[in-house]
């Protein structure tokens, strides 16, 4: 078994979906990854990680909507707003989300479904950049 990691810098982006399914198919292909599993995770406790559809964005806008209803901003509950009325929120949607994924790795390529993408998810309105670690672990053909 072989073993790659590599970071991941995201630019800065406010509260939404961001694709990075192409970002992490590179890094198995540029790896040479032939089987094993691609572990993603985010160094943030106000972003996560989704893998959600990515044929239709009303997808995305509809869990938008729905997280905010579920967790909505400025709510007197909260004791933690040392940065805004959004981060106890953002923090709440992450942990109810994920920080981490594991995608298998087949033939070379992510093993996603047909219409599955994977997302980082910011919580947060403000935009910020993002760091992700991820991590192969399985059959390299190169080796």
């Amino acid at each position: 078994m072989d073993l790659f990691q590599t970071q991941l810098t995201l630019p800065a982006m406010s509260q939404g979906f961001r694709e990075i399914t192409r970002e992490v198919a590179a890094i198995v292909q540029e790896a040479g990854f032939e089987q094993g599993l691609c572990h993603i995770f985010i160094h943030h406790t106000s972003a996560s990680l989704l893998i959600q559809e990515n044929a239709d964005p009303d997808v995305q806008r509809d869990l938008q909507a729905f997280f905010a209803r579920l967790v909505p901003e400025g709510d007197p509950l909260y004791i933690h707003t040392a940065e805004g009325p959004d981060d106890m929120p953002a923090h709440v949607r992450s942990a109810l989300t994920a920080t981490s994924l594991t995608v298998p790795l087949s033939a070379g390529r992510l093993g996603l479904g047909t219409w599955q993408g994977i997302y980082v998810w910011e919580h947060r309105t403000r935009a910020r950049s993002r760091r992700l670690t991820v991590t192969l672990q399985g059959i390299n053909g190169r080796s």
